[in-house]
């Protein structure tokens, strides 16, 4: 059963170039999972919040699992990413097909 993640990402002040710099690095390692599925990442049309959603599909959620403990993740989300946020949201669903 397919595992969807989607999470909004909103960057402190100043960091939203940054963060986007981050995830660039980070798409392409993430598209080459065996367990992902699709990976997308909107960054929102405010410029105020410099918003971004990430819509990620995963073959399960143990692939999700295993995307969480891959070097990139640990370094570039974790270590890069993550203190710049002034907020992290995450909501798991599964695709209505699936069911």
């Amino acid at each position: 059963m397919s595992y969807v993640m989607v999470a909004r990402w909103r960057p402190r002040e100043g960091e939203a170039d940054k963060i986007e710099a981050i995830l660039r690095e980070l798409v392409p390692a993430i598209r080459k999972e065996p367990g992902c599925r699709h990976f997308t990442v909107h960054r929102g049309r405010d410029a105020e919040t410099g918003e971004f959603l990430l819509y990620e599909i995963y073959a399960s959620e143990q692939a999700f699992r295993e995307h969480q403990q891959t070097e990139h993740f640990k370094r570039l989300v974790l270590g890069e990413a993550v203190p710049r946020l002034a907020m992290r949201e995450r909501r798991a669903y599964t695709i209505a097909d699936d069911i």
